[in-house]
């Protein structure tokens, strides 16, 4: 079975695709699945593990949202996954390498979503990335601390999931593109339902490119990034489409990623988190393994750091209520 899926990779794939028997391979040697390819394994550790889980009491952009239609960061983490399989499979690329880094490329996100990254860097007086901590989460955090012993070329897409970096793969930039694709797309859904803006307000000339409905949205770009990227050696969009999307882009940074209304509660979340920082650092011996194992290596700080971001939105508060307000007020 293994071997005739092989055989049709050789034959559908693009010249510029990742076959699964090339891959450079795992960290640790395992032995070879007889009925699955190494990234089709690869996504299946992803889904199985509790970073993974987590990511649903994640926030994607608003805190405390109060209704049930939110995206979450596993919800966003689905929605790029079935975006980013969709320009694979259209550009006969290898939409199960895709799948495995588009469903790992969040897991390192901090509860409160950026907020928390915002806190952990001026901690630790260094940029913390949620992209080089998903890494770190699938190569050294999951799994008590073994890791998930994922192949090399989805711990490269991981990391360099951001559109600003470089994956070594074209199915990593796909991932790159599909994670920008969905979250323009989807927090315009959110903030539309929260009131922060109205659908008449996206740019007249983006709505024209574009669509002017979410999935008009997405099918236009989708189709125009297999179109304009088949049989070639790249993963981008047309002059026309990419304008549109920076413009869309552009767009939700100035009226919703920082509008104060999205970012209602971050003040408090930001405290929350810092005040669980300096607690665990002056009682250590509370901090759980496989984080207080591994501060031999990366120091105190970075441990605490590490099982905080750890922690959903929800086990974080519940930490700080149980540590700090009494029983009676909770």
């Amino acid at each position: 079975m293994k071997a005739r899926y092989l055989e049709i990779e050789k034959l559908f794939l693009s010249k510029y695709a990742m076959p699964s028997c090339e891959t450079r391979g795992r960290e640790i040697p395992v032995e070879p699945c007889p009925l699955r390819t190494e990234f089709q394994r690869d996504r299946d550790r992803i889904i199985h593990s509790k970073a993974f889980r987590r990511l649903k009491h994640k926030t994607q952009v608003f805190i405390s949202p109060e209704g049930d239609h939110y995206r979450t960061r596993l919800t966003h983490t689905l929605e790029v996954t079935q975006i980013a399989r969709t320009i694979a499979t259209g550009l006969c690329l290898n939409a199960d390498l895709t799948e495995a880094i588009a469903l790992g490329h969040d897991v390192g996100h901090t509860p409160f979503g950026h907020a928390g990254e915002e806190v952990f860097s001026r901690l630790l007086g260094k940029p913390f990335r949620h992209n080089e901590q998903s890494r770190r989460v699938v190569e050294v955090l999951e799994n008590d601390g073994k890791g998930l012993n994922l192949t090399w070329e989805v711990r490269d897409g991981i990391e360099n999931h951001k559109l600003s970096l470089h994956p070594a793969t074209l199915e990593g930039k796909v991932v790159s593109y599909s994670d920008r694709i969905a979250y323009i797309n989807h927090d315009i859904d959110d903030a539309v339902m929260a009131g922060v803006i109205t659908e008449d307000m996206i740019p007249k000339d983006c709505v024209e490119v574009l669509g002017a409905t979410k999935s008009a949205r997405v099918n236009t770009l989708v189709l125009d990034m297999v179109n304009f990227s088949y049989d070639k050696p790249q993963v981008a969009l047309s002059r026309d489409v990419q304008y549109a999307l920076d413009k869309l882009y552009a767009f939700m940074n100035e009226k919703v990623y920082a509008y104060h209304s999205a970012k209602g509660e971050e003040t408090k979340a930001k405290k929350l988190l810092e005040t669980l920082y300096f607690y665990y650092l002056e009682h250590f011996e509370e901090v759980p393994d496989p984080y207080h194992r591994m501060s031999a290596e990366c120091g105190r700080e970075r441990s605490v750091c590490d099982y905080l971001a750890s922690m959903t939105d929800r086990y974080a508060v519940s930490t700080y209520e149980k540590l700090f307000i009494p029983n009676d007020w909770r």
